[in-house]
C-alpha cells in the first residue's frame, strides 16, 4: 500500500513541477495569468470503519486554478497599447470561427481592412454609439472598425482611446469621429473560464456567462492607453515553489525507497 501510497505523491509531484515551469516561462508574456496547484487528500472508509483507525492512501491534484490578479503596468507610448487598470477583460472575436474570446493583453494595431486586432488576429469588440458618441446599446458588441475616411472625404489621420474607453478616430481636416466604445468583459467565476493560448480565454458553463460593462464604470477598471499589463508571476515566488516541489517529490522518492528495504528485509527473513 505504501507504494502506490507514495506513487500519488510522485505523480501530484510532477505536476506542480509542471504548472510552476509553465509559469516560468511565461513571466515574460503579456497579459498572462499564473496558476497555482491544489491538492487533496485520498481516504477510503466504509460504515463498518473505526474513525480511529483511519488511514489514508494518498493525494490527488484537486485544481488548477489561475490567478487574476494585475500584474505590473509597463508604458508604451503606442496609443493602441492598452491596459485595464482593475478588473475586466477586452472582448476579441475571430473573424473566421466568430468565436467569442477574453484576454487582458492589450498590445492592439490596426490591420489593412482598418479592423483594431490583437496578435491572435482577433478583432476588438465596441460598443455601438450615435453620432454624438453615446452608447447605443450594451447588449450587443460590434467590431472594431476605422473607416479610411470621414464623411468630408478626408484620410484617416490617428487614433487615441479615453479612460472611458471611447475609441476616437482623427482625421487629416482635424476633425474627430467616436467609433465606439470599448466592451470590457467580467465572470462570476474567472477561474472557470477555458485557457486557449496566446492569453486568450474563453467563457465555460463554469465560469458563466461575461458581464460587459464600459471602462471606469461599476466594477470595471479605467483604461490606461499607451500601456500594456505584463504578467503577473513572481519569479522569486515561483523558484521558493519550485524548491519545495523538488523536495516534495524528492520525499516521495525516499518513501518508495524506503518502503522497498522493509519489503527486502521481510523476504529475506522469510528465506
Amino acid at each position: 500500500m505504501s507504494f502506490y501510497t507514495s506513487l500519488t505523491g510522485l505523480k501530484n509531484a510532477q505536476t506542480d513541477l509542471g504548472v510552476i515551469s509553465h509559469n516560468l516561462a511565461n513571466a515574460e508574456t503579456a497579459g498572462f495569468k499564473k496558476s497555482r496547484t491544489n491538492f487533496a487528500d485520498i481516504v477510503a472508509v466504509s460504515v463498518l470503519t473505526d474513525p480511529s483507525m483511519t488511514q489514508g492512501i494518498g493525494s490527488r491534484v484537486a485544481s488548477i486554478t489561475q490567478e487574476f490578479s494585475l500584474g505590473p503596468i509597463e508604458q508604451t507610448g503606442n496609443a493602441l497599447d492598452l491596459a485595464v487598470n482593475g478588473d475586466g477583460l477586452f472582448t476579441t472575436k475571430a473573424p473566421l470561427s466568430g468565436r467569442t474570446q477574453f484576454t487582458r493583453a492589450g498590445s492592439f494595431g490596426v490591420d489593412g481592412a482598418g479592423y483594431i486586432t490583437n496578435a491572435s488576429g482577433n478583432r476588438l469588440q465596441l460598443f455601438p454609439v450615435d453620432t454624438a458618441g453615446n452608447i447605443t446599446s450594451t447588449a450587443s458588441t460590434v467590431d472594431a472598425l476605422i473607416p479610411a475616411t470621414n464623411g468630408a472625404g478626408s484620410d484617416f489621420a490617428g487614433v487615441t482611446v479615453s479612460d472611458e474607453g471611447k475609441v476616437i478616430a482623427s482625421y487629416a481636416d482635424g476633425s474627430n469621429t467616436t467609433i465606439g466604445v470599448i466592451a470590457l468583459a467580467d465572470f462570476i467565476a474567472p477561474n472557470g473560464l477555458q485557457q486557449l493560448g496566446n492569453s486568450n480565454w474563453e467563457a465555460t458553463g463554469i465560469s458563466g456567462a461575461p458581464i460587459y460593462g464600459q471602462p471606469s464604470t461599476s466594477q470595471f477598471g479605467t483604461l490606461l492607453s499607451g500601456a500594456v499589463e505584463r504578467s503577473n508571476v513572481d519569479i522569486a515566488e515561483e523558484l521558493v515553489g519550485l524548491i519545495t516541489a523538488q523536495r516534495y517529490f524528492q520525499a516521495n522518492a525516499k518513501a518508495i525507497d524506503t518502503a522497498t528495504q522493509v519489503s527486502q528485509t521481510i523476504i529475506n527473513l522469510r528465506t
